[in-house]
């Protein structure tokens, strides 16, 4: 990859179309590691299957690439056993919302240390333009000839009523914004949800760059994060769609809730096996 993280060189295949979103979401997340100062050695990037889902192979860090919509759980996993590792999943809207629709639910109950930045661009990019969940009604495909008539899920506003932990939403087409919500949430104790407008240039001509320029809104200084009602409010609104922090509930992360680390800090993997204890514990099950 280029400095830039906007067009790939002569020695990797190019995986991405010119001009999709992915390239500026690329940049955004490498310059918000490096401005927190996060080592490749202390990171692992989880990935699902689709467009987004080829992050791992353009960034430095420790990789598991998972199961389409079950990449979650494998993130959740990770930190359980590592909780000193900066956990960051990614996928797409099809990915998250619909094949990994009851993972993304119950990730949200778990509250994992984890970050999920989701790329929703309302289309399948991958496999040549299907509808997504989040397609807008009317959304013509190949597959939709008379156009979308489900209303599309809406993951900010679930995320809320079910009390996520940290719910926010950025356009890869503001690189300086979108690198603040990043850093934001890297910096949150708790699931983290990045909802992030990303531009699929081939098979989506609704959702266009322009489109997101013109259709989107920053919350200001008068919204308040910690109000559940407010930010449910926010994220129902679909005449100009806001950007930003919707909503900050600090909790208990599932690694805190296991109990596991309470009095022993190491990870898992640090600490001696008890063969006594497993051969005890598997016997019970004969």
């Amino acid at each position: 990859m280029s400095k830039k993280g906007t067009e790939w060189d002569s020695k990797n295949d190019p995986h991405w179309c010119p001009g999709c979103g992915n390239f500026g979401a690329l940049r955004s997340l490498k310059e918000s590691l490096i401005d927190l100062n996060i080592h490749p050695q202390d990171t692992v990037f989880v990935t699902g299957i689709g467009q987004a889902g080829k992050f791992c192979h353009f960034i430095n860090g420790n990789i598991l690439n998972g199961l389409h919509g079950r990449y979650l759980s494998n993130a959740t996993a990770i930190k359980a056993a590592n909780p000193h590792l900066h956990v960051i999943a990614i996928s797409g809207d099809g990915c998250t919302y619909s094949e990994g629709g009851n993972h993304f639910l119950h990730t949200i109950r778990y509250n994992p240390d984890i970050v999920n930045i989701v790329h929703n661009n309302g289309v399948y990019g991958l496999t040549k333009g299907q509808a997504s969940p989040t397609s807008d009604i009317g959304f013509i495909t190949s597959v939709q000839r008379v156009g979308v008539y489900n209303e599309p899920l809406n993951p900010i506003a679930i995320a809320i009523a079910q009390n996520a932990s940290f719910v926010s939403r950025a356009f890869v087409g503001h690189p300086e914004e979108t690198k603040e919500i990043i850093k934001k949430a890297l910096n949150h104790k708790g699931y983290a949800l990045i909802d992030l407008f990303s531009p699929c240039v081939s098979f989506n001509r609704l959702n266009t760059y322009q489109w997101f320029r013109e259709n989107t809104y920053y919350l200001d200084e008068t919204h308040d994060p910690y109000d559940q009602k407010m930010a449910l409010e926010k994220a129902l609104e679909k005449k100009k769609l806001p950007l930003g922090t919707f909503y900050i509930n600090p909790k208990p992360t599932y690694e805190q809730n296991t109990r596991i680390y309470s009095k022993d800090s190491r990870p898992l993997f640090q600490r001696e096996l008890n063969k006594e204890v497993l051969i005890k514990l598997i016997s019970k099950f004969r």
